[in-house]
């Protein structure tokens, strides 16, 4: 199915709802959308020893959280590297090869990204004429925004135009995080009440225990809950104000997935 219009896309949903399953089947449905993660780009960066994973892996070595500047400005070089930003300077933090095998800078260079990398990540980029009509153009971004201030920031670059709030009870969502099991060497996901194992407890191919994680359990869930409560109803807020957010409820993925696609399509189809 061809797009007629650009879709850039952001789900917004409590931990557990369901939004890496939509993304996937979003992403199968329409090929013209194209996936972009915040998380994917840090991995990147970080494996390819660019000045900004060198800056990033420190911080994360710390305990420290990557900024939102940081973050900004990863997805302007993603959304530069695809040709849809015109104005704003020439992205120097994730040139590798200005860093050398042992991860440190080029002589001569050190200064250069230290005063890039403290630079404002907008720096007048923004959007292309063409890149925001283009339905080519069109992307669903995964892990960021997640608060209205990084949603305001990342309106200056791209302005999403559709938010889409996705929404399942509690004590649904619940009960499938309890039931929740893991393979831990190859992140195989099992669930008792839906893709149980075939052997209670074990793993289908390797035969080996499957384990729960310690951040399922009822109590650091909740916590969890309250935090994604406290952060996404400004979230929220913002792209209603704007005009582009839509909500979806339903008791799982297979029941709300109709409706999402029946929105998307009447949007942008």
């Amino acid at each position: 199915m061809r797009l007629r219009q650009a879709a850039r896309v952001i789900l917004v949903g409590a931990p557990g709802v369901g939004k890496g399953t939509q993304s996937e089947r979003l992403l199968t449905r329409f090929p013209q959308l194209s996936a972009i993660s915040s998380g994917d780009l840090l991995r990147h960066n970080v494996k390819n020893r660019t000045p900004l994973g060198i800056k990033v892996e420190r911080t994360m070595k710390t305990g420290g959280l990557v900024s939102d500047d940081l973050i900004l400005r990863l997805i302007t070089n993603e959304l530069d590297r695809r040709g849809w930003l015109f104005g704003g300077r020439p992205n120097v933090m994730t040139l590798s090869s200005a860093v050398v095998g042992d991860g440190s800078l080029l002589e001569g260079a050190s200064d250069a990204f230290g005063s890039s990398l403290e630079a404002d990540p907008l720096a007048g980029a923004s959007l292309s004429q063409q890149a925001s009509e283009d339905p080519a153009a069109s992307f669903l971004l995964d892990g960021f925004p997640r608060t209205a201030t990084q949603a305001k920031r990342l309106d200056e670059i791209v302005p999403i135009n559709w938010a889409v709030s996705i929404q399942t009870p509690f004590d649904v969502i619940m009960q499938r995080i309890s039931s929740r099991w893991v393979h831990e060497p190859s992140g195989r996901v099992y669930n008792t009440t839906f893709n149980a194992p075939k052997i209670p407890g074990f793993d289908d191919i390797t035969g080996e225990p499957l384990v729960q994680r310690a951040d399922d359990s009822e109590e650091v869930y909740r916590t969890r809950f309250r935090k994604f409560q406290e952060t996404s109803e400004p979230l929220l807020e913002h792209y209603a104000k704007k005009g582009v957010l839509w909500e979806v409820s339903g008791m799982s993925s297979d029941e709300i997935s109709p409706k999402l696609f029946q929105e998307f399509e009447r949007r942008f189809l």
